[in-house]
């Protein structure tokens, strides 16, 4: 569905233009700048190509309302023309009246002044493509060759055609939250062709653009029900290109947002549709090294999987604990923030099937040598839901983890990590004596067995040391 992009090009080319049909007549001129555009064509004929000199269109409230469907369709021929925004002194005159007249149709839409006919429905969404399926500009590791830098360190990059495209945006989006919109009429040019390019310019550097995207692509989910599945299906194939093949895109927070709102709709019992999405797309997105970029959207995501459906916790840690960062501590942080989070929704019966290496993993974050994540990791102890779980169940988390409250004790350089430990081993201390004094004669039996079993060895090392040199040997290595 998706085209990969060649690099070799100046330009990075929308993703889905392959197979679709050529832009209608009046695009001609602006075929240099813009993707294909598909629409359905049911209507009457389509606008010519705009030529010659550009001339001011009076304001609806100066027309008769009778005159005022021709008056619409002269606009959006003026809105056609394709103009170079790179250089701010070049054609003033007819960036202001193109700006003038896509005022107009914001505030003449938004108004419900009158019903607009098909055939301008049809023309409005030609005029809305030619101006927003453009060639998005290459990102700047493109350009130059160099390595792509990190996402978090790059400048947003903005688009000097904004103040017109913001215009085309909120035409579209007055379009689609108009009541006086039909959508039996609307889905045949707001069809899978044109959603499918509004996903492809999610990849825009713009933040505001991307803000526009997100919002027009979620009222057409609740406005088109038609589109859903499809709409589903496609933010799906993004996310699989992102995680397996680019790690490089800059919509997937947003896409993100748009999914949180989707899943909070949900009806139960879930579909296995949306569970195997939870599995093969959102658990994944943990992978990529830019993770911080969209984590606050993807956990509340995953947060609300687990509070439709408590059965889906157990999946959710394992998939947490699958994904799990070895050398990465800052992701261990939002990792154990978000883990937080997650065993806030989760039930005793599921918490028992993961606990055993949940607290394994706990136990290898509270001896980190980077303070935060050991501060993160005791934390949880904090949050009373987590207490109490972890109370139900301390004959098997205690013995766990004690050997890590030990070395904290004994050995660890920061002094709010030493405090925290002792607070929360004083905890298990009052919450079952009996058990945590059984921990610590299983500890000290342990240690004194490894202190013997590294005494035996170095004594068998001495043992050899002697023996050479009696032999004669040199140099022999005894350490």
């Amino acid at each position: 569905m998706f085209k990969k992009i060649m690099k070799g090009g100046h330009k990075k080319p929308s993703k889905s233009d392959a197979a679709d049909p050529p832009p209608p007549p009046y695009a001609a001129a602006a075929t240099r700048t813009s993707a294909n555009v598909a629409v359905n064509h049911s209507s009457a004929t389509p606008l010519g190509p705009p030529s010659g000199a550009m001339d001011p269109v009076p304001l609806f409230r100066d027309a008769p309302v009778s005159e005022r469907q021709n008056l619409f369709l002269r606009k959006l021929h003026v809105c056609c023309y394709v103009l170079d925004f790179s250089d701010t002194l070049k054609s003033v005159r007819e960036k202001e009246i193109k700006r003038q007249a896509l005022m107009d149709l914001v505030d003449f839409i938004q108004s419900g002044s009158g019903k607009i006919s098909e055939n301008c429905q049809e023309e409005m969404i030609r005029m809305i493509s030619v101006n927003i399926f453009r060639c998005l500009p290459p990102a700047s590791h493109e350009n130059t060759g160099q390595e792509p830098t990190d996402p978090e360190e790059e400048e947003p990059s903005l688009d000097p055609a904004w103040p017109h495209l913001q215009l085309v945006y909120e035409l579209l989006l007055r379009y689609v939250v108009s009541s006086d919109t039909d959508t039996k009429i609307a889905k045949r040019y707001i069809d899978h062709s044109f959603v499918l390019k509004l996903l492809d310019l999610f990849d825009s550097e713009d933040p505001r653009e991307r803000e526009y995207l997100k919002t027009i692509l979620h009222r057409i989910y609740g406005k088109f029900m038609v589109h859903r599945p499809f709409i589903r299906k496609a933010i799906n194939n993004i996310f699989y290109r992102f995680i397996y093949e680019t790690e490089r895109h800059c919509g997937i927070g947003e896409l993100l947002e748009i999914l949180g709102s989707i899943i909070n709709g949900f009806a139960l019992p879930m579909k296995e549709e949306h569970k195997l999405f939870l599995v093969r797309a959102l658990l994944p997105l943990h992978k990529p090294k830019s993770v911080a970029m969209y984590h606050q959207q993807l956990s509340y995501c995953i947060t609300q999987f687990v509070e439709k459906d408590f059965k889906l916790a157990d999946t959710v840690i394992r998939g947490l604990l699958k994904y799990w960062p070895v050398t990465n501590c800052q992701k261990e942080v939002l990792f154990l923030g978000e883990l937080e989070e997650v065993l806030e929704a989760t039930q005793a019966a599921e918490f028992q099937r993961c606990m055993v290496p949940l607290f394994r993993q706990i136990s290898r974050c509270l001896n980190s040598s980077h303070f935060q994540v050991a501060e993160r990791a005791l934390f949880l102890w904090n949050n009373e839901h987590v207490v109490s779980l972890i109370a139900q169940n301390r004959t098997v988390i205690l013995p766990i983890i004690f050997e890590a409250f030990e070395r904290n004790i004994l050995s660890h350089w920061n002094q709010a990590v030493h405090g925290l430990t002792a607070n929360v081993r004083k905890m298990f201390l009052e919450m079952d004596a009996e058990l945590f004094e059984e921990c610590q004669r299983q500890h000290a039996e342990k240690e004194a067995k490894a202190k013997e079993i590294a005494e035996q060895r170095e004594l068998k090392w001495k043992r050899l040391a002697d023996a050479a040199a009696q032999n004669g040997v040199e140099d022999m290595v005894t350490t």
